[in-house]
């Protein structure tokens, strides 16, 4: 973890030139300073393309106060690149883009980014350039909890940059790859893999990367249980750092540290690294490491018998998790999240001191008489009751918590948040996709009070989730007149095209009969439906509100076929077609040109053939 934060501006390790009358400078990390004065030349509007080019990598490179600037600027470069074809600058425009989006946590676009500047860093015949966007998209992978694909595009990297003198970004992505074999408790292959990286950076004497292999040596050797080796590397890489004034590395390793003496149940030792720790993380606003260290300050006065300080301590660590997770619920789901867990934790210390009340009382009553004896049952007895109130109470807030949560979310995407803390994007290879919209639904809209627009809709969508339901398929959202489904997820089917068509014939069939038979004369709407099939990305945004949603050109392609529909009929792609043509009958529309697709081949599904 601490790698990957080291080097994740990294991804270009070379001069980069101020331009016009500036001299040379070598930068190999971002410079907010730097990227102030260059906006000055920006602003210009005098610089030709190739010097405009090298200032738009600069400004997205060392602008860090504003991602979205940053991100602006590494746009403009890719278009100037496009327009004027050059690749090498055409790859640093992407690598910008994936850099930008990965801190921002927008993974997919990251690796979009990232695999579109491999095929830029080819044209360019920029062999460094592949090597490095392939550790870029590993490093994404392992942040994302994919290790197989993490350790197959580290393998890439480390192939590529072998057959380069770039050698930095080699021990880099070595570090890196070591890092996550690791984690994977490929203990002895990320050994190899940090201690050449080792060498690598001895020889270019770079003290950071010296001392970063040094700590996540000693890391290795610890889950090995080898103690001693563990503390004597990870001390020369804390040392190293303090130099250095790399101050996340220091709190992060101190904290290993103090894990280790706690295995050891030295209790003082690694009391005293937890503190130092937590000291440093907080005069650096450093919030990760500040809620790993209240954790562990939390247990070890629990283990010391303070009940009072471990109770401090965690209620810190509660408070500094949900800023570092950023998985705030709606208000209300928060605020029970956190009012549950840090009850359940009130009642384990309430238990705890119960239990040592009740061995003193046990020690007593041996010398009093019976009478004592029987008011300290009494006193149990009232506690059970007690206890056991406060854990049904506790079970109730639970269950509305749950409740809440499935509300949002798909019960797989919910249950993976409840156990991990977030919810890592997935990829489905095939997802049918459902669109529909009213005809004449605007018009209408304008003309109708507000609660005679709510009610119209109501209608209808009450309705379509029913049907939804019924074929176990995934609601995804509405969005004013227009609603949208999906089959094959979040649970993989091989049906899910051919449920989607019978549930859209169950849309339009009730859509159909409300318009005809309308007695009370409430507003009735026509409808368009359109389908696709293929691959789709999931997962949850959102920072205020949670929201389950897919994204992907076949999401795209869907909305186009409901665009392309006519009112009382279903369209679907031509990719739906083949999984659905043995099963119904289709009407061939021929090619239809769509905007921003050219010509696409559309079919009308009209009736069920009989088998």
């Amino acid at each position: 973890m601490i790698v990957k934060r080291l080097f994740s501006f990294s991804n270009d390790i070379v001069i980069y030139l101020m331009l016009l009358f500036f001299q040379q400078f070598v930068i190999f990390a971002q410079d907010q300073k730097v990227a102030d004065s260059l906006v000055k030349i920006y602003k210009t509007k005098k610089l030709n393309n190739s010097k405009k080019m090298e200032l738009l990598r600069n400004l997205s490179f060392n602008e860090s106060n504003n991602l979205e600037l940053s991100l602006k600027y590494a746009e403009e470069l890719i278009a100037l690149s496009k327009a004027e074809k050059n690749y090498l600058y055409l790859y640093r425009g992407y690598s910008q883009k994936g850099n930008k989006n990965r801190i921002i946590g927008n993974f997919n676009i990251a690796l979009d980014s990232y695999f579109k500047s491999i095929d830029a860093a080819a044209k360019a015949q920029y062999v460094s350039g592949e090597g490095m966007s392939y550790m870029c998209i590993a490093d994404v992978y392992s942040t994302m909890g994919s290790k197989e694909n993490a350790e197959l595009y580290y393998d890439k990297a480390i192939k590529i940059l072998r057959k380069t003198t770039n050698r930095l970004s080699l021990a880099t992505a070595l570090l890196n790859a070591g890092d996550e074999y690791s984690k994977n408790l490929k203990f002895n292959l990320a050994l190899n893999y940090f201690n050449e990286a080792g060498e690598i950076f001895k020889n270019e004497n770079y003290l950071t990367g010296i001392a970063y292999t040094l700590g996540n040596k000693g890391m290795v050797f610890a889950k090995k249980g080898n103690d001693v080796l563990a503390i004597k590397n990870i001390s020369e890489a804390i040392s190293i750092l303090e130099k250095q004034e790399d101050y996340y590395g220091i709190s992060d390793y101190l904290l290993y540290m103090s894990d280790i003496y706690f295995k050891r149940k030295e209790w003082g030792t690694a009391l005293d690294y937890a503190k130092r720790s937590l000291d440093i993380a907080q005069k650096q606003g450093l919030k990760d490491q500040v809620q790993k260290s209240s954790l562990m300050l939390s247990e070890l006065f629990q283990q010391v018998g303070n009940i009072p300080e471990s109770f401090i301590y965690y209620k810190k660590y509660i408070t500094y998790r949900d800023s570092v997770k950023n998985l705030e619920e709606v208000e209300k789901m928060g605020n029970l999240r956190t009012n549950f867990e840090v009850s359940k934790k009130q009642a384990e210390v309430d238990l705890m001191i119960q239990q040592k009340r009740t061995q003193k009382i046990i020690a007593i009553s041996s010398i009093v008489s019976l009478v004592l004896v029987f008011f300290l049952a009494v006193g149990l007895f009232r506690r059970y009751r007690f206890i056991k109130k406060t854990n049904i109470i506790i079970e109730a807030e639970r269950k509305r918590s749950d409740t809440l949560l499935l509300n949002i979310l798909p019960e797989e995407t919910a249950l993976e948040l409840k156990e991990s803390g977030k919810v890592v994007a997935k990829r489905f290879e095939s997802v049918t996709v459902l669109f529909t919209d009213f005809e004449g639904f605007t018009q209408y809209s304008e003309n109708l009070a507000p609660e005679n627009l709510v009610e119209s809709i109501d209608y209808y969508f009450s309705k379509f989730d029913a049907i939804i339901e019924k074929f176990d398929l995934e609601k995804i959202k509405t969005s004013g007149d227009s609603y949208m489904c999906a089959g094959g997820l979040p649970f993989e089917t091989d049906d899910h095209a051919h449920k989607m068509i019978n549930a859209a014939q169950e849309i339009l069939d009730f859509v159909t009969e409300s318009y005809i038979n309308n007695p009370l004369q409430q507003t009735r709407f026509k409808i368009r439906i359109g389908i696709n099939t293929g691959p789709v990305v999931a997962g949850v945004v959102g920072t205020k509100k949670f929201a389950y949603d897919i994204w992907g050109d076949t999401v795209n392609i869907a909305s186009r076929m409901e665009t392309n529909s006519i009112p009382g009929k279903i369209n679907i792609s031509e990719n739906t077609y083949q999984f659905i043509k043995d099963f119904f009958e289709c009407e061939y529309r021929g090619e239809v040109d769509v905007k921003n697709r050219g010509m696409m081949k559309m079919y009308f599904v009209n009736n069920s053939k009989v088998v």
